[in-house]
């Protein structure tokens, strides 16, 4: 007689046999990721290690008299004000730019238009910088004089109105048009991915194309636009030479958008000071940068969690 197998046993699993090259592969993605830790920890380390001087100095030694709060937060004022309003004008555009390109346009006009719109991320800085201080500036100095008469009871553009037009409003507008590929790639990319299965019914039912876009593209893409606003906003927070070029900084807190006192920016101010700084004023500015390399932390983190939220979403679900 033979024995028969009882449906709980199991065959013996057999071993996986990894191939030299995947186990090559996988050491070398692995290494790749530790090895970026190990430089952020680093980056972190030093810049700890050398503000540690101006943490721990009297006010009266920190540049300014004010002690080193008095100092950064005028510099984290400016950041976030140039980069917000960057963010504000650069996201809508992007939004609209991409939804042309993906559902509006013919395909040959979207496929040079994208192209177009990408070559901006190629831009040098000091180019924007330079057109910034050239040609934006200047023709925007009537606007700051209509603000300054029609809306100066706002704070935003109290006044008195800058006659060069170098003011945190120029700077938004620069750095709105440099996030502005940033954000309109992700978000092309997002709403072209967006379940057919959905466009489709809505279209099948009487949608029009706009009721289409507003009922099945946009509330997919939410969360990638939203994901390409943070890292746009990233990378303004922590633009240096066009800033520098622009604006006319110095001045304290201060949210007027139209005048020639503008606080400065945490990235620009650094680049302007740190070659004639010695001593305690080098680990002032080394603090600053501290800072704002934990809010350009904070923006990415952020953007990778949103992104990770809607991980799992599917146009079947």
């Amino acid at each position: 007689m033979t024995a028969t197998k009882t449906p709980t046993e199991r065959p013996p699993a057999q071993r996986v046999v990894r191939r030299a090259g995947d186990r090559l592969f996988a050491g070398s993605a692995k290494g790749s990721g530790i090895f970026i830790l190990v430089v952020l920890a680093g980056v972190a380390a030093f810049l700890i290690g050398e503000a540690i001087p101006a943490l721990t100095a009297p006010a009266e030694d920190v540049p300014g008299g004010e002690g080193l709060s008095g100092y950064i937060a005028p510099l984290v004022l400016g950041t976030l004000l140039g980069a917000v309003l960057a963010l504000l004008v650069a996201t809508p555009l992007a939004v609209g730019i991409a939804l042309f390109v993906t559902y509006y346009a013919p395909r040959r006009i979207a496929a040079g238009l994208g192209y177009a719109i990408d070559l901006l991320a190629a831009i040098p800085s000091v180019v924007y910088g330079f057109w910034g201080l050239a040609v934006l500036a200047p023709a925007l100095v009537p606007f700051h004089v209509w603000a300054a008469d029609h809306l100066g009871w706002l704070p935003l553009f109290a006044g008195p109105a800058s006659t060069s037009g170098r003011t945190m409003l120029t700077v938004g507008l620069v750095l709105a048009v440099m996030i502005l590929p940033i954000i309109s790639a992700i978000a092309r990319e997002v709403f072209s991915q967006a379940p057919a299965l959905h466009r489709e019914a809505a279209l099948a039912l009487g949608a029009t194309r706009w009721e289409m876009i507003k009922m099945a593209v946009l509330p997919y893409g939410k969360s990638g636009v939203i994901a390409g606003a943070m890292l746009g906003l990233g990378r303004a927070l922590g633009e240096t030479m066009a800033v520098a070029i622009v604006l006319s900084g110095g001045a304290g807190a201060t949210l007027n958008l139209i005048s020639s006192s503008n606080p400065s920016t945490i990235a620009s101010n650094i680049a302007l000071r740190f070659p004639e700084a010695t001593g305690l004023g080098i680990n002032t500015l080394i603090a600053s940068g501290l800072v704002l390399f934990v809010i350009t932390l904070a923006v990415n983190m952020l953007a990778r969690w949103i992104v990770n939220r809607r991980a799992d979403f599917s146009g079947a679900n």
